[in-house]
């Protein structure tokens, strides 16, 4: 038996978002890269081979990888689950059942507050460890912390 999707998409700014932290990489690999073959090679011919490298890096990080995770990464919070499905290569998909939920918390990195974007993070009692939902619109992400913790309250047990 195969498993449906969940439900909700991430917000549609994550893809920028996630291409602008591909272009960050992608400078910072520039900039590292340059030095490094400069150093090695001062006539020039792998500083181009190098950069025609990184760029490809770039390519495939900050415009094929944001239009991927945006299709692959969903949610979903029910009055009885939380459900995620994150990845790329491997996909993965987890489900944590409300009575299993013991904290449930919200990020806002730098980048993530210039796009009114938060993360998610609702802890079980599972070995598996958190599930995470990243490239939340602000408001919907309150919304869910605040929906989780009123659910979570007034379930019965102790969440182990």
């Amino acid at each position: 038996m195969e498993l449906r999707p969940p439900a909700q998409l991430v917000s549609t700014r994550a893809r920028t978002l996630w291409a602008v932290q591909g272009v960050v990489l992608t400078v910072i690999l520039l900039a590292v890269g340059i030095v490094a073959l400069v150093l090695a090679d001062p006539s020039g011919v792998w500083i181009a081979l190098g950069i025609i490298v990184i760029a490809v890096v770039f390519v495939v990080d900050a415009v094929v990888m944001p239009r991927l995770r945006y299709r692959i990464h969903r949610w979903e919070v029910t009055d009885d689950a939380v459900y995620t499905q994150r990845g790329l290569i491997t996909v993965e998909q987890r489900i944590a059942p409300i009575s299993r939920v013991q904290t449930v918390d919200t990020e806002r990195g730098a980048l993530s507050r210039l796009f009114g974007l938060s993360t998610v993070t609702v802890t079980t009692a599972s070995a598996k460890g958190e599930l995470r939902i990243e490239g939340l619109d602000r408001d919907v992400a309150a919304r869910i912390v605040h929906d989780l913790t009123v659910v979570t309250a007034a379930s019965e047990g102790d969440a182990t």
